[in-house]
């Protein structure tokens, strides 16, 4: 994959097909690692 595509990949969820391409994945992953309040890589300031 192009990294000129990249944007427009993250936003594509391939739907209709049996997957999905690996730019909306890992966006999709990278999202839910920030909004998982378990994980110490993205609590910010929050407990400081």
């Amino acid at each position: 994959m192009k990294p000129i595509d990249n944007h427009a990949n993250q936003k594509n969820a391939n739907k209709g097909t049996s997957g999905v391409n690996k730019q909306y994945q890992a966006a999709q992953n990278n999202r839910a690692n920030q909004l998982n309040p378990n994980n110490k890589l993205y609590q910010g300031n929050k407990g400081r």
